[in-house]
């Protein structure tokens, strides 16, 4: 609907403007091959990325909490930083329309499918699969009508056919913070999971300034977990995590006491929401360097850590980052 209003308002612009007899006509004529131009690149990216070698490969899971994980394994190797979002077709669901998600995690693997033998840096590189996973809540049209399909396929499995445009984004590193605090809300969780897998692998590479990462995460539920569990038991199982990540899990609606228990005193389980400028406040007393504050989560989460970084402006360095699902 929206590609057709466009190209009707632009007809009937260039209409108006041609039987006025108006000079501003050349603007329209230079208006009218950029925006062609840019559908024509996206299309052709589109089907670049997501043709040929096979084509793309989407597996979609049933999760507790009414969400999904979607898991498509690229045709093509490509580049992941931490911070992206791509937009996902999928025609069997929702033909027409498109619709931007964080990626969560990015792995890449050698093609199993491939007939010939590497005998090459070239070979080995376009043999590689790059996968990218997201984590998406039903809640009406086209992530409600997804949600449904897989958890009445069997297993909670559904293997559909995703097209991959992206990724976008990911112009926030957070590099050169000392101390890093990763505010997350529900699924807001997948635009901090690429951090802290990036940060905590930097800092046992030395790639990287951060000292510090702290991820606050504020769920519902502890059955919201099972989102990330695969994800969060590889960094768990990095070298050197225990020096820089700390982890503290917020639920908000626990149904009973015994729910909540915190497996170490790096991974830490709390029930209720946090106070977020106490939590802040505790952190930039034995604050390393400069700190990065980032959140991702409903309106309200993100209202009350800006409120909080504002607060602590004046005590130390701070910058405070937010990554909003709006235009």
């Amino acid at each position: 609907m929206h590609i057709v209003l466009a190209i009707v308002s632009i007809i009937g612009l260039w209409y108006h403007l041609d039987l006025k007899g108006l000079t501003q006509l050349k603007w329209l004529i230079a208006v009218v091959p950029i925006w062609i131009g840019d559908r024509v690149i996206r299309f052709i990216r589109l089907f670049y990325h997501n043709f040929g070698k096979g084509g793309t490969k989407t597996l979609v899971e049933a999760l507790p909490g009414n969400a999904v994980r979607v898991t498509v394994t690229m045709a093509r190797p490509w580049k992941f930083m931490p911070g992206q979002h791509a937009y996902l077709y999928m025609p069997t669901i929702s033909f027409w329309q498109s619709h931007p998600f964080s990626l969560a995690w990015s792995e890449e693997a050698e093609d199993m499918n491939a007939d010939k033998i590497a005998m090459n840096r070239q070979d080995i590189l376009a043999m590689r699969k790059t996968s990218m996973s997201f984590i998406i809540r039903a809640r009406t049209g086209m992530t409600s009508t997804l949600y449904q399909r897989a958890a009445a396929s069997p297993d909670g499995r559904l293997v559909t056919r995703c097209l991959v445009e992206g990724p976008y984004g990911g112009e926030h590193m957070l590099d050169s913070y000392g101390t890093v605090m990763l505010f997350a809300g529900g699924v807001g969780i997948t635009h901090a999971v690429p951090y802290v897998r990036h940060l905590t692998a930097g800092f046992a590479n030395g790639t990287v300034a951060t000292r510090k990462v702290v991820l606050v995460w504020i769920i519902q539920s502890p059955e919201h977990l099972e989102w990330i569990r695969p994800w969060m038991t590889q960094i768990l199982a990095m070298e050197r995590r225990r020096e820089i990540l700390r982890i503290m899990l917020f639920v908000s609606r626990p149904r009973s006491t015994k729910e909540i228990h915190s497996p170490s005193s790096t991974v830490q389980m709390f029930p209720g929401r946090p106070n977020i400028d106490t939590l802040m406040g505790m952190e930039m007393e034995n604050q390393v360097g400069m700190m990065g504050v980032t959140v991702c989560g409903p309106g309200a989460l993100s209202d009350e850590v800006r409120l909080a970084v504002r607060r602590k402006q004046y005590e130390g360095a701070i910058n405070f980052i937010e990554e909003a699902f709006s235009w």
